[in-house]
């Protein structure tokens, strides 16, 4: 059953998340009369973060972190984690459920785990319907996180503004890899788990090579941070603002 976008926000408000939960199930099984359903949603201009980086950067632990800062100030925040798909239910694996444990029933934030379902991209193939629901719920940041990162994970920067490229300091041979294909899109490179020895070595070859590859008609920052310490994630959020 899919629920008017009153009903939805009205749930939002309250920090009922079922409304929304259900239409979203109905949007992402690609339902009778979805498409149509969210033709016709209102969309507010919401801003759209994208968070894509490899596997271990520590992405959902510095997106816990940027929620943390953003429900300090008032804000709805809806997080959209893909996940890789089981191999069994083909549903998602739900690890940012996990990661991200202490918001999870939070008032104020709204988790969805979506499979892939084995489309390419780093995100679902539906993925902008289900955006545009989030933007028309009453939410003031959505947060989308990639299953990965890889050349062929650039659709993230066509949905989010700005997209975040999370890497570890031991990410040099990613950097060369990415040079073509997501790490030419990004609008801020986050250099994570800066507690790390070779942290600050890492960051200056970072800043270096946007150097030689910069546009004057692109914004690009270069923020430091060690999530699980909330280390440079203020510093993040007013990058980020600065994009709205």
């Amino acid at each position: 059953m899919l629920y008017s976008i009153q009903e939805i926000k009205e749930g939002v408000k309250k920090g009922d998340f079922l409304f929304l939960s259900k239409t979203i199930s109905h949007i992402e099984n690609q339902e009778e009369g979805a498409a149509a359903y969210t033709s016709e949603l209102p969309m507010d201009k919401v801003p759209v973060l994208g968070f894509t980086g490899p596997p271990g950067a520590g992405k959902s632990t510095l997106i816990a972190s940027l929620v943390g800062a953003l429900v300090n100030e008032q804000k709805k925040v809806a997080v959209l984690s893909v996940d890789p798909s089981s191999v069994i239910h083909e549903g998602a694996l739900l690890g940012d459920r996990i990661r991200m444990r202490e918001w999870y029933l939070h008032p104020s934030v709204f988790i969805r785990s979506l499979a892939t379902r084995g489309h390419l991209g780093g995100l679902i193939q539906n993925i902008d319907q289900v955006v545009l629901l989030l933007q028309s719920a009453g939410f003031d940041y959505i947060i989308l996180e990639t299953v990965g990162v890889g050349q062929s994970e650039v659709q993230v920067a066509k949905i989010a503004y700005p997209t975040v490229l999370v890497l570890v300091p031991e990410a040099g041979d990613e950097i060369q890899m990415m040079k073509s294909g997501l790490f030419e899109v990004a609008n801020i490179y986050v250099v994570n788990k800066c507690d790390r020895p070779e942290a600050q070595k890492f960051a200056n070859h970072l800043k270096q090579t946007l150097a030689d590859r910069s546009s004057a008609a692109k914004k690009t920052y270069i923020v430091q941070t060690t999530a699980n310490t909330k280390e440079g994630i203020l510093e993040l959020l007013d990058v980020i603002k600065q994009f709205g």
